[in-house]
């Protein structure tokens, strides 16, 4: 097991080293330049060629990623030209909001997945099967932001079920203790903000789970058929055993194995999928800063979330893949 952790870690460092080379070739290929914004655009040649030499931009490109490699390995990525503070500091202060929207996203996806997808494999061909079938490939298909804004139209604007954006009303908001308003919320035992804090959650967290909920269902519903032929559970079902015993020790364990790998890359993809929902709702997280900072041209920023998102997904990748000694002692003996 120690080796093959390793091994991961070695492959996980050069997918982090080919991210940052992208994230890094990407931010410099976008139009714009970062002394005439800073400066404005009275700025004299000479004050705009001491500006790129200060912030290092006059030096070949090989020359800056190196640069931002050794930097960023040290967690340097260097200042935010908005706030004037480290750019890891920005993102660190930003995550809490996102990882939040994460969670209760991946729990809505899976507490209703999961089971959908054990019911339709259950009633396979059924008048449910195909309903919920045809309302699954809905929703892998159809655009996050235009779910968001029709949700948004609809709940908020129309029928003011629930708030149109942000994490908190005006003037109720938890101590910050994790930064996330929920947890916050539960933390100063105020059954008020409680409540809030999950209302203003609530259309944010569905929006977001429309594709990994579409996703799971699907998956599971596969994989429930699958491990439903083979030999041992049909011999369970022969020695009259309940179905719903059946199902719940030899089918869904046999099934495990996939559905907690879709879960788990859903994770990561959330993370990723949480720019749109967080621009539409007004959340104050990574995604949305992210887009702030494209906007500014502030490259600082960006390469510090994109990275930061980066090395959350992939070590959620390996917590995957060493979850499955767990779930079935056979991969642990292979």
């Amino acid at each position: 097991m120690a080796q093959y952790v390793v091994h991961r870690l070695l492959q996980l460092a050069f997918v982090l080293l080919g991210v940052s080379v992208v994230v890094f070739v990407t931010m410099h290929m976008l139009p714009g330049d970062v002394a005439q914004m800073l400066l404005g655009d009275r700025a004299t040649n000479e004050a705009l060629a001491a500006m790129r030499q200060q912030l290092g931009l006059d030096q070949p490109i090989w020359v800056q990623y190196l640069r931002f490699l050794l930097d960023a390995l040290h967690g340097d990525f260097g200042t935010s030209l908005a706030t004037n503070h480290p750019a890891v500091t920005d993102v660190l202060v930003a995550f809490p909001v996102t990882l939040q929207l994460t969670i209760c996203a991946l729990g809505v996806s899976t507490l209703i997945g999961v089971p959908l997808g054990v019911l339709t494999a259950v009633w396979n061909g059924s008048r449910f099967d195909a309903v919920m079938m045809t309302l699954t490939l809905f929703g892998v298909s159809m655009p996050i932001f235009w779910l968001g804004l029709m949700l948004l139209i609809l709940f908020a604007a129309v029928l003011g079920w629930v708030p149109v954006g942000g994490l908190m009303p005006v003037g109720l908001e938890p101590p910050r203790v994790t930064g996330m308003s929920i947890v916050d919320a539960i933390l100063s035992g105020d059954a008020d903000t409680i409540w809030e804090s999950l209302h203003y959650m609530i259309l944010p967290a569905c929006t977001l789970a429309a594709v990994p909920l579409a996703l799971v269902t699907r998956i599971t519903r596969a994989e429930v058929i699958a491990a439903g032929m083979l030999d041992h559970v049909r011999t369970a079902h022969a020695k009259g055993l309940p179905g719903h015993q059946v199902v719940l020790r030899h089918v869904l364990r046999n099934a495990a194995i996939p559905i907690v790998t879709v879960i788990g890359l859903q994770l990561g993809l959330l993370l990723s999928g949480a720019v749109l929902t967080e621009t539409i709702f007004a959340l104050p997280g990574v995604g949305r800063l992210m887009v702030d900072s494209i906007r500014s041209r502030d490259y600082s920023v960006v390469q510090a979330g994109a990275m930061f998102i980066a090395i959350v997904f992939v070590v959620v990748n390996l917590l995957v893949d060493l979850s499955y000694s767990l779930l079935d002692p056979r991969v642990s003996r292979s």
